[in-house]
């Protein structure tokens, strides 16, 4: 365990900051929006209840694993707009990079700044030799920000009841093998 506070990372349009409670009005309204819940766990929406269980989880794990998912918010505005970060929970296949906006903020760019802020921190961390992201097959719009990372398709495993497409993005090139093939549709 580790007490490391999640650090402050900025981009041009963006605060990624530690999550709190005050969010949690927020955040249980994203949680609680079909479409947007469509492609993310279960793919169901999530209860009051289950969006604070989920929230106090992405807090927790900032302290089992010294990093997690940060609070994505608008710089001009401070709005909470979604979550984005990494996730390895126990069982998982790599440390993972995810995000999720409001539908409002989809196709303007805003994941991808997000998430390439997330794999440089990740690659000056040295957290390992490349992040998964593990993604429904039919998120067309989350395998282009992880192709845009330079994610490669690798392979489609079950996970959780479920099958998902994961690609590599390898946080140091020179290293990482080149993966052959497309996302399988």
């Amino acid at each position: 365990m580790t007490d490391t506070a999640p650090p402050l990372l900025t981009t041009e349009r963006l605060i990624l900051r530690t999550f709190s409670p005050d969010d949690f009005e927020v955040y249980a309204a994203l949680m609680a929006d079909p479409r947007l819940m469509e492609y993310v766990g279960d793919g169901k929406p999530q209860t009051r209840g289950q969006a604070w269980a989920n929230l106090a989880l992405l807090m927790g794990h900032w302290h089992m694993r010294g990093y997690g998912l940060w609070a994505v918010v608008l710089r001009d505005s401070g709005r909470l707009i979604g979550r984005c970060g990494l996730w390895h929970p126990e069982g998982w296949p790599g440390v993972e990079i995810g995000w999720m906006l409001a539908r409002e903020y989809w196709g303007q760019g805003y994941a991808t700044e997000a998430a390439s802020a997330v794999l440089a921190y990740a690659q000056q961390q040295r957290l390992a030799e490349s992040l998964v992201s593990l993604i429904h097959p039919s998120n067309a719009r989350s395998i282009a920000v992880a192709q845009r990372l330079g994610g490669r398709f690798e392979r489609t495993l079950p996970l959780r009841g479920q099958h998902v497409s994961l690609y590599r993005i390898p946080l140091n090139p020179k290293k990482m093998p080149r993966s052959e093939g497309g996302a399988k549709r």
